[in-house]
């Protein structure tokens, strides 16, 4: 092998480690962006007076909430108590194998802690987090409810209220910190699918340009 052959080989394999260096930079980088995110949404989420409390779905077991799900529940039932929001409306579509929705599961969990039927909305259609809040807009607007609080888990916060903010939903988070989950693979977790709304969308609306340009 030719010595000019010997470096063109180097040349190319420190252009690929630098390349790959970069990636990981700009990678870790976004992982902080999110994160950071996710922080920040908690700080502020407070509660304040709204039309509506937006529960959003997690796993049932069975008929019954999880204890991640209760955990959500819990909240939306102090918020509910304490008078923040007049209305509780419970957002979860028919998981895989289930037999019941996550919506009718809620609404069954809040009642047996004391919310009246009629104090409760549902939205059983949906099957993600974006689901949730497009669905749960088309029955505020039914309902003429303006603006809501959306009650998740604090690793969840900040993928939701963007959401809620691209389809124009006038929300304030609630958090709850898990006393049942592990916090760090769940927030992980959430910089992965918060990346993929990103991205998602960065590509729709490129597209889209394209496309009238």
């Amino acid at each position: 092998m030719s010595q000019t052959h010997k470096l063109s080989k180097k040349s190319v394999l420190r252009r690929l480690l630098v390349c790959l260096a970069l990636v990981i930079a700009i990678g870790l980088s976004w992982a902080g962006y999110c994160w950071y995110q996710i922080e920040q949404t908690l700080q502020k989420a407070v509660p304040v007076h709204a039309d509506v409390g937006i529960v959003l779905g997690a796993a049932v077991w069975g008929e019954k909430p999880s204890p991640s799900l209760q955990e959500r529940l819990n909240q939306a039932l102090l918020l509910y108590q304490e008078g923040y929001v007049p209305y509780l409306l419970v957002s979860g579509g028919l998981g895989e194998g289930k037999k019941v929705t996550e919506a009718a599961v809620m609404r069954d969990y809040l009642i047996e802690h004391g919310v009246p039927a009629d104090k409760i909305l549902l939205e059983s259609q949906s099957t993600s987090t974006y689901e949730n809040l497009l669905y749960s807009q088309q029955v505020m607007e039914a309902h003429h409810m303006r603006d809501a609080l959306v009650i998740s888990h604090d690793y969840h916060l900040a993928r939701a209220v963007v959401m809620a903010d691209s389809l124009g939903i006038s929300v304030s988070p609630v958090g709850v910190r898990s006393k049942v989950l592990f916090g760090p693979y769940h927030r992980s977790r959430e910089v992965l699918a918060l990346t993929h709304w990103e991205f998602s969308r960065f590509l729709s609306h490129t597209l889209h340009a394209v496309i009238l340009a």
